[in-house]
């Protein structure tokens, strides 16, 4: 045969159906019709590769038969949001555990700044701690053994009722120092002041009370004194001086005080303390220590309107 007669197609021979293509979308099937348009392009259909053609249509077939996910709706985007925004409860733990941890640390540091307190302090500061110690160690060693001999001397008879009316009256006495009532001498301290505030007066007050003074007087050079007990105040005065429980006392003051003298003079020149705050502003302390110092100055005992003693 001939290339002509090879191109003469048989009548017999039925003709290729054309590929048809079954899109379904949301269960209705879509029969493309027999006759395709031909390309925008002006080139017949025939005259396309076979090849891209039978390739084209099984991925056009397999892509419009599956069925497209259905996009998120408004209500859902939200729903996701708000759930990725809820933090895990794994999460919170952890956040709780990390704040426990650092209030610790926190704590911790603290507690280690004041340890180190005595480890920064100087000698003199040092020294000063020892003595009241030892001295409030003395004290209380003192104290327990008085306790314990007047225990033992109640527990007997008519030596009991006997040292039950000398501990009476040594506590009466006691009570009429403390309250400025009685007078009282005693080893101590004699010191004095110029140039000096009523703010000076009361710092040097407090600090030999915690040092262990037990009876104060102070007085001025117009002659004027005051005993100095728990309620006394110190105010400056107007045109110069101090008022000490409303008395007027001018000039240089004059503070006599019983009590362990070494311990009271190391307490008053501490650095940072009463003597050098005192030159600080121009003033002086000068301290002298004293086997034997006399407090004269009293008080009247005040008569109590409310309190009463418990039976």
């Amino acid at each position: 045969m001939t290339d002509r007669e090879d191109d003469v197609k048989d009548p017999a021979e039925p003709l290729a159906a054309e590929p048809t293509v079954d899109l379904t979308r949301s269960g209705e099937a879509v029969n493309l019709p027999e006759q395709a348009a031909e390309p925008a392009s002006g080139v017949p259909k025939s005259d396309l590769d076979p090849s891209e053609s039978e390739t084209v249509a099984p991925s056009a077939t397999n892509d419009q038969d599956q069925e497209p996910d259905p996009e998120p709706g408004p209500l859902g985007t939200e729903e996701a949001k708000r759930s990725s925004r809820r933090p895990a409860p794994a999460g919170t733990l952890i956040w709780v555990l990390l704040a426990l941890l650092g209030f610790s640390l926190v704590v911790q540091l603290r507690s280690n700044d004041a340890d180190h307190g005595l480890a920064t302090a100087r000698q003199e500061d040092l020294v000063r701690i020892l003595s009241d110690l030892e001295a409030q160690d003395s004290r209380l060693l003192s104290e327990i053994q008085a306790l314990e001999t007047t225990r033992q001397q109640l527990s007997s008879g008519v030596q009991g009722r006997e040292a039950a009316l000398a501990e009476a009256s040594k506590r009466s006495e006691e009570l009429g120092l403390l309250a400025g009532t009685v007078p009282g001498q005693g080893a101590g301290l004699e010191i004095t002041l110029t140039k000096v505030k009523a703010s000076d007066i009361l710092n040097t007050v407090q600090e030999l009370r915690g040092s262990g003074g037990e009876v104060m007087q102070l007085s001025g050079d117009n002659g004027v004194a005051v005993r100095v007990v728990a309620a006394t105040y110190f105010v400056d005065a107007q045109g110069g001086g101090i008022l000490a429980d409303g008395e007027h006392l001018t000039g240089t003051f004059r503070l006599l005080v019983i009590g362990p003298a070494g311990t009271m003079s190391t307490a008053l020149q501490i650095p940072g303390g009463v003597v050098a705050s005192v030159k600080n502003d121009g003033g002086s302390v000068t301290m002298d220590s004293r086997s034997m110092v006399e407090v004269t100055e009293v008080r009247k005992a005040t008569a109590l309107q409310y309190a009463r003693p418990v039976s």
